[in-house]
C-alpha cells in the first residue's frame, strides 16, 4: 500500500514537471517570436557618414572624413576611398532573411561578445552594429543593430569588415598603357624609345609590325614590337601590393636604394578608354635592397677563384629583395625578385629582334644562295596566294626552307667580326622598293655557334644546329 502511495507522488511530481516544462517553452517561444522578414532594417546614406570605425578579433581600425577620408592614428595613410564606399555600401539598403523579436539572451546568438563591431557616424546620428555567430543551417550570420531585436542577415558584413589596414590603403595606379608614344630607360643602358607608324619607305626596317625604335642620333634602330610590348605587361603585371612604407622619407629611400635606383622607366602613353584620353606620364624607379646586393657582391668576389677552379658545383639560385616607387609616390612596395629581373631587362639587346631576317617571309620573292663555292638562285612568279618559287623551270616547296631561316635567332648579340670559314650565304630578294634585299652569311665560330652577319654588320652568335638544318634544306632544294 505504501509502495503504491508512493509511486502516485512520484508519478504526479514528473506531471507536474513536464507540465511546468511546457509551460515554459510556451513561455519562451511566445517571448522570442521569429519572423520571416526579407526587409531592409537599415539604410545610411553614405554621403553623410562622417566616420568609420570597426573592430575584429585581429584588427581595430578607424577613420574620420575631413574633404578625403583619414586613418585615426595616421593622417598620413593614403586611404582608399573606394574601399571606403564598399564598406559604407554594405549599410545603404541592409536587409535581413529573419528577425528574432523579444530576444532576452543575447548570448546564443553570439551577440553577448561579437566577432565584429561596426560604428557609423553621419551628421544626425550614430549607429552600432553587432555581428555574433554564423548560422551553418541557414548559412547566415546572427546581427544586433541596437534595437532589441536579433536578425539574420541576408548577407554578412563579416565579409566585407574582416581587414587589415594594409586592405585599406590607397595603391599607386598602373596603367595598361593603350597607346604608347615614347619610352625613357635610365638604368643598365640610357635611351629613348620612340613610337612611328610603319609606312612603305620607311628606310630603318624590313619589318613591317615594328612601331618601336631606339633613338641613335639621327638614326633609328628597330626594336621587336612584341619585345617592347611584352616589357609594358611586366610593369601592369607586377604585383604593387605589398608596401613597405607609406610615408617615405629621403633616409628611406637610400636604405631601398630609390635614391639612385638600378633602373628608371618613364613612359609616355594615353589611356584610350579615358573620357578625355589626355596624355599621361608614368615612371616607375627600381632597385635591389642595397644591403643584400652588397653582400652578394661581396660573395661573388670572394668566391670568384674558387669557382673558375671547379666546374662541378651547381651555384645557388639568388634571392633578390626588390623595391619600387611609381611616380613620385610616398609609398615603397617590395617586388618579387621574378619581377626585378624582369623589369632589369630592358637594355637594347633586350628589345631589338633576334630573328636573322626580320622581313615577312610573304614579301620574299628569291635567293641567291652561296653553299660550298657554288651560287644557286632561287626566283618566283606571280604573287601573293598564287606566288610560286622556282630553281631552275622546276617549280619547289619553298616550305622547308621557310621554316629553317625563319627559325635562325640570335642566341647572343655581338659586334665581333668572323675569323673563319664562311657555311653558307645567302641574297633575300625582297618586294620592296625601299628594301629590295638583305644578305645574310654564316661563319664558323665554335662547336656551338656560327656567327651571322647581315648586310656587311656583325648580328649574333646563332645556334649551329640551327645552321645545319638551314644548309640541308638548301641542300633538299638544290641537290
Amino acid at each position: 500500500m505504501k509502495r503504491a502511495k508512493r509511486l502516485y507522488i512520484l508519478f504526479g511530481v514528473l506531471v507536474a514537471v513536464c507540465i511546468a516544462t511546457v509551460c515554459v517553452l510556451q513561455y519562451d517561444q511566445k517571448q522570442e517570436e521569429i519572423q520571416t522578414s526579407g526587409e531592409s532594417i537599415l539604410t545610411v546614406d553614405a554621403d553623410t557618414v562622417s566616420a568609420l570605425d570597426w573592430e575584429t578579433e585581429t584588427a581595430s581600425l578607424a577613420f574620420h572624413k575631413d574633404g578625403s577620408w583619414l586613418y585615426d592614428e595616421d593622417e598620413a595613410f593614403p586611404v582608399s576611398e573606394e574601399k571606403i564606399s564598399d564598406l559604407l555600401a554594405e549599410f545603404e539598403d541592409f536587409r535581413a532573411a529573419f528577425v528574432i523579436e523579444n530576444v532576452t539572451d543575447f548570448a546564443q546568438y553570439g551577440l553577448d561578445e561579437p566577432v565584429c563591431t561596426i560604428d557609423i557616424t553621419t551628421s544626425d546620428t550614430s549607429y552600432e552594429i553587432q555581428l555574433g555567430d554564423y548560422s551553418s543551417m541557414d548559412s547566415q550570420r546572427y546581427v544586433s543593430i541596437g534595437d532589441g531585436n536579433v536578425y539574420l542577415a541576408v548577407s554578412d558584413p563579416l565579409d566585407a569588415f574582416d581587414l587589415e589596414l594594409s586592405d585599406m590603403i590607397a595603391h599607386d595606379e598602373v596603367p595598361s598603357f593603350d597607346e604608347v608614344s615614347s619610352i625613357r630607360f635610365d638604368g643598365p643602358e640610357a635611351y629613348d624609345v620612340v613610337w612611328q607608324e610603319y609606312t612603305e619607305d620607311n628606310t630603318y626596317t624590313l619589318c613591317s609590325n615594328d612601331v618601336y625604335y631606339k633613338q641613335d642620333g639621327d638614326d633609328l634602330l628597330p626594336l621587336d614590337t612584341s619585345s617592347v610590348e611584352s616589357y609594358l605587361s611586366s610593369i601592369s603585371n607586377t604585383d604593387f601590393s605589398n608596401y613597405v612604407t607609406y610615408n617615405v622619407t629621403d633616409e628611406e629611400l637610400a636604405s631601398y636604394g630609390l635614391d639612385d635606383p638600378d633602373v628608371t622607366v618613364t613612359v609616355e602613353y594615353t589611356e584610350l578608354d579615358s573620357e578625355d584620353e589626355t596624355p599621361s606620364t608614368f615612371t616607375l624607379s627600381v632597385s635591389r635592397d642595397p644591403e643584400e646586393l652588397a653582400a652578394q657582391t661581396e660573395e661573388e668576389d670572394a668566391s670568384s677563384a674558387a669557382a673558375s677552379s671547379s666546374s662541378s658545383g651547381e651555384s645557388e639560385e639568388e634571392e633578390i629583395t626588390a623595391y619600387a616607387r611609381i611616380n613620385d609616390s610616398q609609398i615603397v612596395y617590395q617586388i618579387s625578385g621574378s619581377s626585378y629581373e624582369a623589369l632589369m631587362a630592358c637594355t637594347y639587346d633586350d628589345l631589338r629582334h633576334t630573328e636573322v631576317l626580320t622581313a615577312d617571309f610573304a614579301d620574299v620573292t628569291g635567293f641567291d644562295i652561296s653553299l660550298e663555292g657554288q651560287v644557286y638562285t632561287i626566283t618566283s612568279k606571280e604573287s601573293g596566294d598564287d606566288k610560286t618559287f622556282l630553281f631552275g623551270d622546276e617549280e619547289l616547296d619553298i616550305s622547308g626552307l621557310e621554316t629553317a631561316l625563319t627559325a635562325v635567332n640570335a642566341d647572343e648579340f655581338t659586334d665581333e667580326s668572323p675569323s673563319q670559314k664562311e657555311e653558307l650565304g645567302m641574297t633575300v630578294t625582297l618586294d620592296s622598293e625601299t628594301h629590295p634585299k638583305v644578305q645574310i652569311e654564316f661563319y664558323r665560330y665554335d662547336g656551338a655557334h656560327c656567327l651571322a652577319v647581315v648586310d656587311g654588320t656583325p648580328f649574333a652568335l646563332v645556334p649551329r644546329s640551327d645552321v645545319v638544318d638551314l644548309i640541308e634544306a638548301v641542300n633538299t632544294i638544290v641537290l
